[in-house]
């Protein structure tokens, strides 16, 4: 199977590390032109410089109204939209302050709204588009940590599912993928300390944290930045022209229901 994007532009937001990195790495190294989002200059400098090619970069924060239309006018146009910016916070519910729900749900749900919006109409103008949402097996696993967060990534969930429908016949598809527990960078961090005071190495350490708390795994361990990448790439490409409406599981066997 050869996935060529050559030819597309590829827009990745919240891509300045982590997953979203290594989301913009894959169609980079299929051949398309990629932007990259991130809220500071110099953190998207250093990820374009990585990613090397015809990579570009725009900061803006997209939490804001203000931050989605700097990013639009600077990006008018794409043919694939990678909506994978956003934030968790672990905190019980009765601690969760309307604050708290409210910057998850501009983050997390409406800064995807507002791509929709942006890119959408565009793409079916052209006759072919990919918009896709980073969901996460917490969208149907609801952690009790933080039910805030796993009500957002339902709510993208969701949204990917009616946005494919209203653009049904268009040769524009929408899906989200749902990662299960990842080694990412923000995940290492959460792990240094008990990988310090165990020394062993920190995808051990990940897989006893997967084995603890998220016991239905199948893999038993954290999926790679890249596994999850790999299947952005593919939805993003022509290869996947009839895979349109679905949540798209990187999960590990989490998520543990047949449908």
């Amino acid at each position: 199977m050869n996935i060529d994007l050559g030819g597309k532009t590829a827009l990745v937001t919240g891509s300045t590390e982590g997953i979203g990195f290594g989301i913009a790495q894959g169609p980079a190294n299929a051949g398309a032109r990629v932007i990259v989002n991130g809220r500071t200059q110099a953190k998207v400098d250093a990820a374009v410089a990585r990613i090397g090619g015809s990579a570009v970069g725009v900061a803006a924060d997209l939490a804001s109204v203000e931050g989605h239309e700097q990013l639009v006018a600077a990006v008018p146009d794409a043919d694939i939209v990678i909506s994978n910016l956003g934030i968790f916070q672990p905190a019980d519910f009765f601690d969760t302050d309307d604050a708290t729900w409210d910057r998850h749900w501009q983050v997390n749900v409406m800064a995807g709204v507002r791509l929709a919006r942006a890119y959408l109409p565009k793409m079916e103008a052209k006759g072919w588009g990919r918009l896709l949402f980073l969901g996460s097996e917490s969208a149907f696993n609801i952690p009790v940590e933080m039910i805030h967060y796993g009500v957002s990534k339902t709510a993208d969930v969701a949204l990917a599912r009616g946005l494919a429908k209203r653009m049904a016949g268009t040769g524009v598809t929408v899906n989200s993928v749902l990662p299960g527990p990842t080694l990412s960078e923000g995940v290492e961090a959460m792990l240094e300390a008990e990988r310090a005071k165990s020394g062993k190495p920190i995808e051990e350490v990940a897989a006893a944290f997967v084995q603890e708390h998220r016991s239905s795994s199948i893999i038993r361990r954290a999926a790679t930045v890249e596994e999850v990448a790999n299947m952005i790439v593919y939805l993003a490409s022509p290869l996947a022209s009839a895979t349109t409406g679905a949540a798209m599981r990187v999960d590990g066997g989490v998520i543990d229901t047949l449908m």
